[in-house]
């Protein structure tokens, strides 16, 4: 029998009122085995693997603020000497100070898209002195040149993991369009991973 599963109050989660329309999940995975229930994590550890250093900061310090002091970011955790690259070390940490779960965000990619939007062609009346010539339409035409406009999409994998299993309980990558700074971009995921796992009945309604 498959011990109780631990709830992740997770900024991707709880109480998102934000739109997510600009954001899809493209695939996702979840432990078949398990459910999430209200309340029982008590200590997550919250990571976001970007190499701006302030993006980072940003976006875990973002996630942390839906954990109601349950989160803790892993810039402020491991700190400037922990060696990162050391697996057995970071998980021996980890369990020692008692994480019941790490939730990582990490850039896939970003791609650019260039569209065009092509001139556009209008016509008005070019005269209107008298109903002979507005009945014929003697038209004119002017016009508006076309133009390229940059769209940006953000690839992010997000992963959840249990620390007492030591092991993955769910994952799913996001598409998200253009997004308006890394708050927005972090509520974005947040309200699609939400909907997904309401839909799949990982987590509780």
């Amino acid at each position: 029998m498959l011990k109780k599963t631990h709830y992740l109050l997770f900024a991707l989660f709880i109480a998102l009122i934000n739109s997510c329309s600009s954001t899809q999940i493209i695939s996702s995975w979840r432990d078949p085995d398990k459910q999430i229930h209200s309340g029982d994590w008590k200590k997550v550890l919250v990571v976001a693997l970007l190499r701006n250093e302030t993006n980072r900061r940003r976006a875990e310090d973002e996630m942390v603020k839906y954990l109601h002091a349950k989160g803790i970011t892993s810039y402020s955790y491991l700190g400037e000497n922990f060696n990162p690259k050391n697996e057995e070390a970071l998980r021996n940490k980890i369990k020692n100070d008692g994480f019941d779960a790490a939730i990582t965000m990490r850039l896939i990619d970003v791609d650019k898209e260039k569209i065009y939007t092509p001139e556009q062609h209008y016509m008005y009346p070019v005269y209107y002195r008298d109903f002979s010539h507005y009945y014929y339409r003697s038209w004119g035409y002017y016009s508006t040149p076309g133009y390229y406009t940059i769209t940006k999409k953000f690839i992010i994998e997000t992963v959840i993991y249990s620390i007492p299993d030591d092991k993955i309980i769910w994952s799913g990558i996001t598409e998200t369009y253009d997004p308006d700074g890394v708050e927005k971009l972090t509520d974005e995921i947040a309200c699609a991973i939400h909907k997904k796992m309401l839909a799949e009945g990982f987590v509780e309604k």
